[in-house]
Formats: C-alpha cells, sequence, structure tokens
C-alpha cells in the first residue's frame, strides 16, 4: 500500500463503512428489481418491468457480487442471483443481444462462476460471449455495435463505438474459460482498431465511428452522446482509459498500456480544471455544461488498477488522481441516506446540446454507483477484479 493511500486510509474506511452500511439495506429493498435511476422520492425505478434487455442492467447485480466478494454478506449474495434470474429473460429475444451483453453478463453470471463456481452461471456467461463474439466482422477486424434498426438513420451494420472496449472482458474470460483463442483474437483485433480509429493522437477519443465494412478504414465520426464528433464526451474517454487497460492486463500488450496512460492523462489534466467532477463533455461550450460523476468513478477504477502496472512515481501520481476524483464525488453528490436508494448523483446520460433534453443530465445512474463501490473496494486491497 503506497503512502498516498495510507494517507487517506481514515477517509476511505469512513467511506466504505457508510456505503456498507446503506448498501446492505438497499439491497434487500431492491433485491427484485433491475434499477436504473430513481424516482423524486430516491427510490429506485425497475428496468426488469419495462426494459428487461436494457444495456445498465447488468451494473445492479454487479455491485451486488463486488458488495458480496467484500464482505461474504449473504443479503448481497441473494439478490445477485435474483438479479442473475431476471437478466435470464434476454436471451429468449435474440434481436435484443447486441455489443453490451459484456456488461449484462460478465458482471452478473461471469462473476457468479468465479465468486460460487456455479456451473449454469458460467453456461449462461458462455452464450453471451459467444453472441458478443459472433458480432465480429472478419473483414473490417471490429465489432458491430448494434443490430439493424436499433437507431434509425445510421449505418448499424458498420458502426463501432467506444463502449465496446469494455465489453471485451468477456472475451477474455471466455477464451481462458474454454481454451478457444477466437474469443480472445477478435476482442484484440477489436482493440487494435479502436487504437488506430477511436483514440485521438491528443488522448481524446471519438464516440461513435462509421466504417468501410468490406476492409474496415474509417469513414466518418458521429456525435453520439457527445457534444459533437469531434468533442471529448467524457464518460467515452473513461470507457477507453479502462477498456485499454483491461485488453492491457489480460494480453500484456504494451501499446494497451500505452493508449491507457495517454488516454488517462487527457482526463486526468482536464478533470484537474473543474475541481476533479469532470463535465459531460471536455469540449462542450459553455452553455451545455453538465457534471458526470460516472466518467469520474470510472476513471478513478482505471486508475487505481492502472497504478499497478507503473512505476512508483507514476503509481503515486495516478493514485493521488484517483482518490482526488473519489473525494470530489463524496463531497459534492454522495449520497448515504440509508432511506434512499442511490448512492452517486451527478450522472450525465448523454452530453446536453440543441437536440438533448437537459432532463438527462446530472441524475443518479446505477453505474456511477457500481464503480463507486469497485474504486472503494480497490481502495481497500480487495483483489477481485471483476473486469
Amino acid at each position: 500500500m503506497t503512502h498516498i493511500i495510507t494517507g487517506n486510509s481514515e477517509w476511505i474506511e469512513s467511506t466504505w463503512s457508510k456505503t456498507d452500511s446503506k448498501l446492505c439495506k438497499v439491497a434487500v429493498r431492491s433485491r427484485f428489481k433491475l434499477p436504473y435511476t430513481v424516482d423524486e422520492n430516491g427510490v429506485h425505478n425497475n428496468r426488469n418491468d419495462d426494459m428487461h434487455w436494457w444495456w445498465t442492467n447488468g451494473f445492479w447485480g454487479g455491485m451486488m457480487w463486488l458488495m458480496y466478494a467484500e464482505t461474504k454478506n449473504e443479503a448481497y449474495r441473494l439478490t445477485a442471483e435474483e438479479s442473475c434470474k431476471m437478466l435470464s429473460r434476454i436471451f429468449e429475444e435474440f434481436d435484443h443481444l447486441d455489443h453490451d451483453v459484456g456488461f449484462i453478463w460478465h458482471l452478473t453470471e461471469a462473476a457468479r462462476s468465479r465468486l460460487t463456481g456455479e456451473r449454469t452461471a458460467r453456461s449462461a456467461a458462455l452464450l453471451a460471449a459467444a453472441s458478443l463474439s459472433s458480432r465480429f466482422n472478419p473483414c473490417g477486424n471490429f465489432i458491430r455495435a448494434w443490430n439493424e434498426g436499433t437507431w434509425p438513420g445510421i449505418d448499424c451494420a458498420n458502426v463501432t463505438i467506444i463502449d465496446t472496449v469494455m465489453n471485451l472482458a468477456l472475451l477474455y474470460w471466455a477464451s481462458r474459460e474454454t481454451g478457444n483463442s477466437a474469443f480472445s483474437i477478435a476482442a484484440q483485433k477489436h482493440m487494435d482498431m479502436v487504437l488506430e480509429q477511436h483514440i485521438r493522437p491528443d488522448g481524446s477519443v471519438y464516440h461513435q465511428v462509421v466504417h468501410d465494412g468490406n476492409n474496415g478504414a474509417f469513414k466518418e465520426a458521429l456525435p453520439g452522446q457527445g457534444y459533437s464528433a469531434d468533442s471529448c464526451w467524457s464518460r467515452g474517454l473513461a470507457w477507453a482509459i479502462y477498456g485499454s487497460l483491461i485488453s492491457y492486463v489480460h494480453t500484456r500488450e504494451k501499446k494497451y498500456l500505452d493508449a491507457c496512460i495517454k488516454t488517462s492523462n487527457y482526463f486526468i489534466a482536464n478533470t484537474a480544471k473543474t475541481d476533479w467532477l469532470p463535465p459531460a463533455d471536455f469540449r462542450a461550450p459553455k452553455e451545455y455544461f453538465a457534471y458526470d460523476s460516472t466518467a469520474s468513478a470510472c476513471t478513478a477504477c482505471a486508475l487505481l488498477e492502472l497504478a499497478k502496472h507503473v512505476s512508483v512515481p507514476e503509481a503515486e501520481m495516478y493514485e493521488s488522481a484517483a482518490i482526488s476524483m473519489l473525494r470530489a464525488i463524496d463531497e459534492k453528490c454522495a449520497n448515504y441516506d440509508e432511506n434512499t436508494d442511490y448512492l452517486v448523483g451527478l450522472g450525465t446520460e448523454r452530453c446536453p446540446r440543441e437536440d438533448v433534453d437537459r432532463s438527462k443530465a446530472e441524475m443518479p445512474i446505477i453505474y456511477g454507483d457500481f464503480f463507486y463501490v469497485e474504486a472503494m473496494l480497490k481502495l481497500r486491497g480487495n483483489q477481485f477484479f471483476i473486469w
């Protein structure tokens, strides 16, 4: 443990205690839900009622598995298992399987398999991995993000989005689990494309790229959830940071570590300008400013993991930045009231702009809670790497 973390140990333990005390109660209240956000009273909604296939539905169960890995509290395990049961419905509707099966099943069933040895969980996660690998275009060396018709007006057959780099964790796991290198080859081919076509020389990223389906060539960038095609959506950058590191951890290819460092440095330099809580887009005009705590929570996880793979001076720099981001969340938007269901506020779905309703900005979102919890476990020395 470095002196950076040791110097913050009192804050870490205090924050963890409040988090665990709250979540063990929320785990019981929301046991039969797939939460995304909360209502005006701070009560979790339930995507299992209307959008059981939604891409974020694995984060709740994944967070429960993280809490179980740290505490062995049965309340967390029971809720995580209920989440897995609800997610099984998605396999009944093929058209709802897309690149986000990693977010859904790697954080739930693959985690369950690793923590409990449950064989049915392994099978479910491997089915999801097979679905994801089937989206790989060998002519273009990319994994297709969406299904045809998902977004009218977009060539869904040939679009990649930066988010997919997080879903690659499922393929690396499946490759080790089965001994089938085809899973990891598809993951690396896609990651190599991302290094060339999504990550810019300065460390910023394109969210969405349209390719030539025959050779993978870059055709154009799309705005996606950022302000514009040429801006830098902060959560997209967070995906690139953590996704690059995930590929490095699983392959030890230095080019992925280098990409993580380059994108991390861009994120840190720009987030320091806003007191460690980033805007939804680093290049949006002031009139469209909104905070996005989910971007910094995700990046903090990546930086704490990155610190394990660089020199001591670099490690201390990245740990210090991660703790600054987490302290900003704690001070500005964390909610430890045990009568409300969300943990982290000021999350933003997409950068506000002329065609985007501001109601999508600065709200509690379940993946903000997930990454905040994951970061806290890293600070406490938990060795379960869910990705």
